[in-house]
C-alpha cells in the first residue's frame, strides 16, 4: 500500500503534465464557464483540481491561442466568461493524444515487465 502523501505527490506531478491537455479535451465536447470546467475535471479521479489552479490556465491557453472566450449574460449575476477550443488548441490536443498513446504504451509494457 503506498502511503497518502506519496500517492498525493505522484498524482500531482501525473495533473502537472496532463492538465491543459485535460482542458482542451474538456472543451473539446462544447463550451464552457469556468467553473463548470473546474466541476466536470473535479468528477475524474485523480483529477481533483481547483479554481485557483484552472483560471491561471485558461489565461495561458487564451494568450496561447488553444481557447478563445465570449461573455454571455447569465441569470444568477454578472455576465461570466465561455472558453471554447480553438483550430489551434484541437491540433495541439491531437498532438497530445497521439503522443500519449506512445508514451502510455512504453509506460504499460515497462510496468508489465514486456519492454520489447
Amino acid at each position: 500500500m503506498v502511503p497518502r502523501q506519496t500517492e498525493d505527490r505522484l498524482l500531482s506531478q501525473m495533473r502537472r503534465g496532463t492538465l491543459e491537455y485535460c482542458v482542451l479535451a474538456v472543451l473539446r465536447e462544447g463550451e464552457q464557464y469556468g467553473f463548470d470546467l473546474v466541476r466536470r475535471l473535479a468528477e475524474v479521479d485523480g483529477m481533483v483540481t481547483s479554481e485557483g489552479t484552472i483560471y491561471p490556465l485558461l489565461t495561458r491557453l487564451r494568450k496561447d491561442g488553444l481557447v478563445s472566450t465570449v461573455w454571455k449574460e447569465s441569470t444568477k449575476g454578472p455576465p461570466r466568461r465561455y472558453y471554447r477550443i480553438t483550430a489551434k488548441g484541437t491540433r495541439a490536443l491531437n498532438d497530445f493524444i497521439g503522443e500519449w498513446r506512445r508514451f502510455r504504451a512504453g509506460v504499460d509494457a515497462l510496468m508489465e515487465g514486456d519492454d520489447k
